[in-house]
């Protein structure tokens, strides 16, 4: 069972699409098959990727194997200014789809911030609310059991609808939901089969609906 879309993890404030396809424009096109590691974490690396089409996702690994989902990135996205400084990769990124992006090598960007100034700040802007979001999942795994990270994830993707409901679209399967929350597949399979028995969600073709809102409390 998958909860399925291309919802936009909330609200941001987007680059410039103007500038951000001028530098894209600069750089080199590559296009990766669903599965290809783009990034490895604890790798140097001194590029972003801009991404153009498809889906990409970022993730971290412990010693035994188990993986944290940081994020699902898609076109007008890009990745990798973390370590333009040249230190280790923070996070691995591999492909959810076949993608296409525009590799951008560090002397490249310095030349089109030197043109282009103003997109130092929209850079800038960027990594802090990365920073933001990354205290945000912190505190909600430090905080938060199980169920409530769920429902924040949940009321995260789901896009009011006309008839009251809310739509969840993003197509996302429940072990990928577990990556993203630091749990199990079985204790997310069983929690969203709960909430559709209570009558909280329903599974459509289009995706999963929230029918009421959500119990503080499970």
């Amino acid at each position: 069972m998958s909860i399925a879309s291309n919802a936009a993890p909330a609200a941001r404030a987007p680059e410039s699409p103007t500038a951000l396809q001028a530098l894209a424009e600069r750089g080199e096109m590559r296009r990766y098959r669903r599965g290809t590691l783009l990034i490895q974490e604890g790798d140097r690396g001194d590029m972003i990727f801009i991404i153009r089409s498809g889906r990409l996702r970022a993730f971290g690994t412990n010693e035994k194997g188990r993986e944290i989902t940081y994020g699902t990135y898609g076109a007008g996205e890009y990745l990798g200014e973390m370590s333009l400084d040249g230190g280790l990769r923070s996070a691995s990124v591999i492909a959810l789809e076949a993608t296409e992006c525009s590799v951008i090598t560090r002397h490249t960007l310095e030349r089109f911030i030197a043109d282009n100034p103003a997109f130092a700040f929209e850079l800038i802007s960027k990594v802090i609310r990365r920073a933001r979001a990354a205290t945000l999942s912190a505190k909600q795994l430090a905080l938060n059991d199980v169920y409530g990270r769920l429902v924040a994830l949940l009321q995260q993707l789901a896009v009011e609808q006309a008839d009251g409901t809310k739509l969840i679209a993003d197509e996302l399967t429940h072990r990928e939901i577990a990556s993203s929350l630091g749990c199990s597949r079985e204790m997310v399979s069983r929690l969203v089969k709960d909430l559709e028995i209570g009558g909280y969600l329903r599974q459509a073709k289009e995706g999963y609906r929230l029918l009421k809102p959500l119990p503080a409390r499970w």
